[in-house]
């Protein structure tokens, strides 16, 4: 009996433990901790949105003598601005923008239309036509195009072969963008410049004499601008520089007056007196200040004062005056 008892509270025990762990209960206990962890989620997440209370903005206060130097600066301001510079360019502006509303872009097959026919215009003159008659034609071809469009009316205005919005860009291109037209079309026509000499010197009037570098040169040296002469080379130039004229020919005199039995006594100097350096038909690059000790028993020239015209076509690279100076020294 007592037996029976003891199992009926053991059997008794157990199934008020498992009224209290049943499945529905954990499943219950789960949700809502789900749920306040959602909350308290949500909750974080809304408080991060949340508005911050502005900071509050520290006011300056200012004296009364700073408040006047603003005010007296802002004045000097005002009165130092350009009011009719800045009217001129706002007017400009206008302007501008009218034009640029009025200037529309022609299409590419009226540009050639215009092209072809200056064109055709240009090659009716001949080869032979100078630039004022070529000007001349173009601007009566523009003229006449214009008259041809004013007086045409829309409906017969395709005897130009333009359609009527077309006759109307090209009538503004013609009228007001002329030269932007021609430039979109690539033509160009120099100005055509006459000069005329004016030989207005007095007949008695000397020559202006070419200054030379350097000191005096001695009468005996016979110093002669723009003059090369020939001659047997006693010194060679290349290697042989001199400061200036005077130097060049006192080397002559000095190597003749110590010259061995035998030497080439110099007699003639050559110097090239240009910074740009001196022309020579040999195949060396003949620098400023180079000076040539040559010797003949009758010295001749090689040039003097301008190479002719046929010898600069068959020498293109050289100038018109001969960059030499030269002289024979006297006994």
């Amino acid at each position: 009996m007592a037996r029976g008892v003891a199992r009926a509270a053991s059997f008794g025990g157990r199934v008020t433990t498992g009224r209290w762990c049943s499945y529905r209960r954990i499943t219950v206990a789960v949700c809502l901790g789900n749920i306040i962890a959602a909350l308290l989620v949500l909750r974080a997440l809304t408080s991060s949105f949340a508005p911050t209370t502005p900071k509050r903005e520290e006011v300056v206060q200012y004296t009364e003598e700073q408040i006047r130097r603003v005010e007296e600066s802002i004045r000097i301001r005002r009165e130092a601005e350009p009011v009719e510079l800045v009217q001129a360019v706002k007017k400009l502006r206008k302007i501008f923008a009218r034009e640029e509303k009025r200037r529309k872009e022609l299409p590419l097959e009226l540009k050639q239309k215009v092209s072809y026919e200056i064109v055709r215009c240009l090659h009716d003159l001949g080869d032979n036509s100078s630039i004022a008659q070529q000007r001349e034609a173009v601007e009566t071809w523009r003229v006449e195009k214009l008259k041809d469009i004013k007086s045409a009316s829309i409906q017969n205005s395709t005897k130009f072969g333009l359609y009527s919005e077309e006759a109307r860009m090209l009538k503004i291109a013609l009228e007001f963008n002329w030269h932007a037209l021609m430039e979109d079309i690539g033509l160009w026509i120099p100005l055509e410049v006459s000069h005329t000499e004016h030989d207005d010197k007095p007949d008695n009037e000397p020559e202006e004499e070419e200054i030379i570098a350097g000191p005096p040169l001695p009468p005996q040296c016979n110093a002669e601008l723009h003059t090369d002469y020939d001659g047997s080379a006693v010194r060679w130039g290349l290697t042989h520089p001199k400061e200036s004229a005077a130097d060049c020919c006192q080397a002559c005199l000095d190597q003749a007056k110590n010259a061995r039995p035998g030497e080439l006594r110099c007699n003639i100097w050559v110097y090239c007196p240009s910074e740009f350096g001196c022309f020579s038909p040999d195949k060396y690059e003949h620098k400023h200040q180079e000076c040539w000790l040559k010797q003949a028993d009758h010295p001749k020239l090689n040039f003097k004062d301008k190479y002719s015209e046929s010898y600069r076509n068959s020498h293109p690279t050289a100038p018109v005056l001969v960059p030499w100076m030269s002289g024979v020294i006297s006994a």
